[in-house]
């Protein structure tokens, strides 16, 4: 089975417990307006042009006969700064396990393992529960996940899971659609299961000024989630630059500030991530 990642972070240390190699995989079926990631919203590899440094020499744009970079119209391999390259490459299933089984000594040794997030891996399910499957018994495996996809394919990625972290950003369907593109009834869904499971979970939101901050949202997300763990995350300003570099605007109406932190007494489990 072949899937697409973008990137893989070594010595992850926000993405489920210990030190993690954690693994982007491409692809995801929401239109965040705050997404930090928006080199892992088309399933497609694509160019990516790094904007700090670049002086418009105009060499990457010059014809080159590399095969690899006929698809993209540019020289991946000219630019004296290293700035052009693909965000997506392909890997098997077995490739991609045997490289990240490389760093099983020092990821177990600190209560860590391999987590595999995205974009949004659900996308590749097939390849994703492959991939979760040759480290059974070797790795601790984490699922980042927006629990947008069906039921039954979240279940069977969840089966081969040790721990499942999960987004609820919006409690409000309209206010879901308006700025993620999609309806929350089906996150709602496998996040009812997943709070009845045996499945150890942590449920985030990110607080974004304005939007997922406010004290209704926020309060109807803890009603949801309940007794179950909750964590918050701070809005990522860093976001904004990377969109340019994969020719997407970011959007104008995003407040960039920091956003507001909320009063931990409106929930029963909940922590900010420092």
């Amino acid at each position: 089975m072949l899937g697409t990642v973008f990137d893989i972070k070594e010595f992850a240390l926000h993405d489920g417990e210990g030190i993690r190699t954690t693994v982007f995989m491409k692809g995801c079926p929401l239109r965040c307006a705050w997404c930090h990631n928006p080199e892992g919203l088309s399933k497609e590899p694509e160019l990516y042009l790094k904007q700090n440094g670049c002086t418009a020499c105009g060499l990457c744009k010059r014809g080159c006969a590399h095969e690899d970079c006929k698809p993209f119209g540019r020289c991946l391999h000219i630019c004296p700064g290293d700035l052009v390259s693909v965000s997506g490459k392909v890997w098997s299933a077995g490739e991609l396990a045997e490289k990240l089984l490389s760093d099983s000594g020092i990821l177990n040794s600190s209560g860590g393992g391999i987590t595999v997030s995205g974009g949004e891996p659900l996308m590749q399910h097939a390849f994703v529960t492959e991939l979760l499957s040759l480290l059974r018994g070797k790795v601790h495996r984490t699922l980042e996940t927006s629990g947008f996809a069906s039921e039954e394919v979240f279940r069977s990625v969840a089966a081969e899971c040790d721990f499942i972290i999960m987004d609820i950003k919006l409690a409000d369907d309209d206010e879901h659609k308006k700025y993620t593109g999609q309806s929350n009834a089906l996150i709602f869904k496998n996040a009812s299961w997943l709070k009845s499971s045996k499945i150890s979970h942590l449920f985030r939101t990110p607080l974004i000024p304005g939007i997922t901050d406010t004290e209704e949202n926020l309060t109807a997300i803890s009603s949801i989630v309940g007794e179950d763990k909750l964590e918050l995350l701070p809005y990522n300003t860093l976001a904004p630059a990377k969109y340019e570099s994969v020719g997407r605007t970011f959007p104008s109406y995003i407040n960039q500030t920091c956003a507001k932190l909320p009063d931990l007494k409106l929930f029963k489990n909940a922590r900010i991530r420092k």
